[in-house]
């Protein structure tokens, strides 16, 4: 359903865009069409009824004005629309070559240019419906229109020159009516045409994007499920050597051997850990309800962060800059905590000796960034940025850590940036709108 209502809106967009150029192609007539008039009726002294033909170019400034306010507006734009866009078109072009000689009007050609228009914007049967309506109205124009008085310019109704030479001097001005008509429609095509491809081409490419990040969230969904039924198949074996470790604990045999029993602890920790991570797949999936969403303040929910993910890794050398403020109080997601880990780990693998850490507010958001001194990232592993299974650990299965941070940040609307340290290592940003953690963002939830 979010795919479909996606390529809808983006479909929309690009109808807008397209209605644009229309509306520009439409001015451009507008002046073409008074320039023209203007030329026949002063210059060439043809006699042409101008309060019909303003008429016609009135009623052209009026749709332009019309589409202007439904691109501002919210509502979608459909292709039916730019049908009838066109076909409003091809009706005050077929009244403005009525009043102007009909078929006999060299301009009659700008047929061809409504049907490029419709071939490039429209589904094959709205063209071909303007193909059908351009031919009828050029059919018509053959039988019907208003003669052209060249009485004025030395021809008679026919085209006859009254001294006996007009049909040359007719025949000459049909030729130039004809150039500037097939230059008008050549500098229109090659310029609309190019701009209404690349708005395809944008829509095209918006769309495949939108494609990949649906198979992406359905890769989400799938590992989402295994690991939610992972962690319940985990739950009874983890609950039941819990209870053997409590009983060997207190058994004599381990309770008087310090070696022993001190492996026990460890072991009750390692399964404590191992507890702990499995509630937190079951309270990211939403089959558990935890008491572990309390709200703090930012700062101390990142202090807090870093100190238990300090005392479970233990590395060697930690920077922390913490520049945040104690006012905005947030609500502890253990998504967002479990993303930073995977960050923190990331860096941690590559550069064991030395992580830093430096959180952030810019403006609205909560800008975290994790750097260390590993060997960087190569320029293929940067391309591949957030990328499934994109890895340069020899375990299979790895990578998705990033993967499904990029992914959990793009939901809440934030993102996730990598380059190369000049002084050497990586550096990863994370940016988060504040508004994606606030308490009211998760009242309802």
């Amino acid at each position: 359903m979010g795919l479909v209502m996606g390529e809808s809106t983006i479909e929309s967009d690009a109808n807008r865009r397209n209605l644009l150029l229309l509306i520009a192609l439409r001015w451009l007539a507008v002046a073409g069409q008074v320039g023209a008039i203007a030329v026949v009726h002063v210059w060439l002294g043809v006699a042409l009824p101008l309060a019909e033909m303003g008429l016609v170019i009135l009623f052209l400034v009026g749709l332009n004005l019309i589409g202007l306010y439904r691109i501002i507006g919210q509502a979608a734009i459909s292709d039916t629309e730019l049908c009838v866009e066109l076909l409003l078109d091809v009706a005050a072009l077929t009244i403005q070559l009525y009043l102007s000689g009909g078929a006999t009007n060299p301009f009659i050609s700008l047929y061809l240019l409504q049907v490029i228009l419709a071939a490039v914007l429209l589904a094959p049967l709205a063209t071909w419906i303007i193909v059908a309506v351009t031919t009828g109205c050029f059919i018509w124009l053959t039988r019907f229109f208003r003669p052209i008085d060249f009485r004025g310019h030395g021809l008679g109704l026919d085209g006859a020159h009254e001294g006996g030479h007009g049909a040359g001097s007719f025949f000459d001005l049909h030729l130039q009516g004809m150039f500037l008509c097939f230059l008008l429609a050549s500098v229109l095509v090659a310029l609309f045409v190019t701009r209404i491809n690349a708005n395809l081409r944008s829509r095209d490419a918006h769309l495949a994007e939108l494609r990949q990040r649906a198979a992406e969230e359905a890769h989400i969904v799938r590992m989402g499920l295994l690991a939610s039924g992972a962690a319940h198949e985990l739950g009874t074996p983890l609950s039941t050597l819990a209870v053997i470790l409590n009983d060997w604990q207190h058994m004599p045999r381990f309770r008087d051997d310090p070696e022993l029993g001190g492996e026990i602890e460890e072991m009750q920790a390692a399964l404590g850990r191992c507890k702990s991570i499995v509630s937190h797949i079951l309270i990211a999936s939403g089959e558990a309800r935890g008491e572990d969403a309390r709200r703090a303040p930012l700062a101390a929910f990142l202090d807090d962060m870093v100190r238990r993910w300090r005392d479970s890794r233990r590395p060697a050398a930690l920077e922390y800059r913490n520049e945040t403020c104690h006012d905005v109080t947030i609500v502890c997601d253990s998504v967002i905590e479990q993303v930073l880990f995977n960050i923190l780990d990331n860096a941690l693998e590559a550069s064991p000796d030395w992580v830093a850490i430096a959180a952030e507010q810019s403006g609205s958001e909560l800008v975290v960034r994790v750097s260390d001194a590993g060997p960087g990232f190569s320029e293929g592993a940067l391309n591949q940025f957030g990328k499934p299974y994109q890895t340069t650990k020899s375990e299979p299965g790895r990578g998705l850590g990033l993967f499904l941070a990029v992914n959990v940040l793009r939901k809440l609307d934030g993102a996730i940036g990598a380059k190369n340290r000049p002084e050497g290592g990586a550096r990863v940003e994370v940016r988060l709108p504040l508004s994606a953690l606030a308490v009211g963002a998760h009242d309802g939830a």
